[in-house]
Parts: structure tokens; sequence; C-alpha cells
């Protein structure tokens, strides 16, 4: 049986409407999430931890609907795009170029899914898709602190 999205629902779940852009609707989902990291205030981990775990959760669950209405993993559902992002940006400095780049590897990292990512896409309803995305931003969030522990 379809469960109806609800109107709340419908805009977390779809990372404020960036689902429903019928193309790239995960890098608008990730930008979006770019710009509410640069609220002043949001980078602090006592924000955006709360906010990830806050996002993950809700995420799992209205990913299950978003599957019984869409399909396996639906580009209309975007909140994975959210969470992944901001793991991505934990306790890095808040600098213009740093985003970008966190932006960027986060994006590569999402669309490749490096090993075990992949396999996490394949866990029954929202569970999976949100759980490669969650791997996927650790990877990213690894691969910056390096990157700014060696380079800067």
């Amino acid at each position: 049986m379809e469960e109806k999205i609800n109107f709340i629902e419908r805009i977390l779940g779809s990372g404020f409407y960036t689902g429903y852009i019928p193309f790239a609707s995960g890098t608008f989902g990730s930008l979006v999430a770019l710009l509410i990291y640069a609220i002043p205030g949001f980078e602090k981990p006592e924000v955006l931890i709360p906010f990830i775990i806050l996002f993950t959760l809700y995420g799992i669950n209205i990913g299950n609907k978003f599957e019984d209405t869409y399909g396996k993993d639906p580009s209309e559902c975007t909140i994975d795009e959210f969470v992944g992002m901001w793991i991505s940006l934990l306790f890095l400095p808040k600098v213009l170029w740093i985003s970008i780049l966190a932006f960027f590897i986060w994006r590569l990292l999402d669309i490749v899914k490096p090993y075990p990512a992949r396999r996490f896409e394949k866990f029954e309803g929202g569970l999976g898709i949100m759980a490669d995305d969650i791997v996927a931003g650790i990877y990213s969030l690894i691969f910056l602190h390096l990157f700014l522990f060696i380079f800067v």
C-alpha cells in the first residue's frame, strides 16, 4: 500500500524540492545543504551534529515513503545529500574555498561511491537511501582533513 507523503515530508525529503529538479537533483540538494551551512553558526559541531542525526533518522523514515511512491532510491529524495554534505564539512574551517572544495569532493565520492559505499545502497528502503551517502560523506570528511593536514 502506497503511503501518502505529506507537505512537510515532501519539502524535507526532497531537500526543499531539489529532488524534483529533472536533472542533477543530488547536486542541487547538496548545493542547498551547503547554503544552509553558510548560515552563521551552523558550522558549530553542537549545531551541525544534531542536524545530521535528525536528518539521518528522519531521512530513513521519509526515505521509506519516497521509495514506496517513486521506486528504489528515487532522485526525488535528496535529504540524503544534505546529510552527506554536512558530514563532509564537519570540523573544517568555515572558509569559502574549503567549503567549495568539500562540495566537489563530496559530489565526486557520492557519484563514484567507493567501496563499501555502493554496497550500503543495497539496503532496503530509507536505510539504503541514507547509508551510502553517510559512508561517502565520511570518506569525504577524511579526505578533506588529510588534505588540509598535509597541504595547508
